[in-house]
């Protein structure tokens, strides 16, 4: 029996399902909500409720928007001969502070058997699509998580390209900055040797 009024224990359990948020955090978020006025709550609560009512998905890149196309598909200044594939729209806002200035298309996901997803559950045959029906593209940089998944992904959509007159990147990965080689695991270090340039 929780000693917890139930509005309590059913706001922690509804923010124990948000990904990164354990127990222990959605108890600390929950009293910290009760600690707010009515008014912050209510806001809150709105922008919840309303987060999904003016967003649209850009048909070109599949990034969230207020319009179709989003303001980077519909930016003339934006080099339209590179686009960066990439897993979710958070990535693109990463990319984004680099100065990057492609195009994007957003994956949705990377290929994960473990967990149900499969090429055809996440939007390869789209980027496949549009590649070889364009002649402005001239370089996909492949923009996945160095993971296994984000891997697995980079590799089949380079063997969904074979014969494709473009270039085919990876964005390099190694040593973080500010990182010491002691700390440094086997597979960093061997794709730092295999990523190293010229000084």
């Amino acid at each position: 029996m929780s000693l917890l009024p139930k509005s309590i224990t059913n706001l922690i359990d509804e923010l124990s399902r948000l990904p990164g948020v354990g127990p222990k955090t959605a108890a600390r978020l929950t009293f910290y909500l009760l600690s707010k006025s009515d008014l912050d709550n209510k806001k809150i609560g709105n922008a919840i409720c309303g987060l999904k009512e003016n967003l649209k998905q850009c048909q070109n890149c599949y990034n969230y928007a207020e319009s179709d196309p989003c303001s980077i598909c519909d930016d003339e200044s934006r080099d339209i001969s590179i686009v960066t594939a990439v897993e979710e729209p958070l990535d693109i806002v990463a990319i984004e502070k680099t100065g990057y200035n492609g195009l994007y298309h957003v994956l949705g996901g990377a290929i994960s058997p473990i967990n149900g997803i499969g090429p055809e559950d996440i939007r390869i045959s789209q980027l496949v699509d549009k590649i070889s029906k364009s002649n402005t593209i001239k370089e996909l940089i492949i923009a996945t998580n160095p993971t296994l998944e984000g891997e697995a992904t980079a590799m089949y959509i380079k063997q969904q390209l074979v014969g494709e007159t473009i270039a085919i990147t990876r964005l390099a990965r190694g040593l973080p900055v500010g990182g010491d080689l002691e700390y440094a695991d086997e597979a960093t270090l061997s794709r730092a040797f295999e990523g190293r340039k010229l000084y």
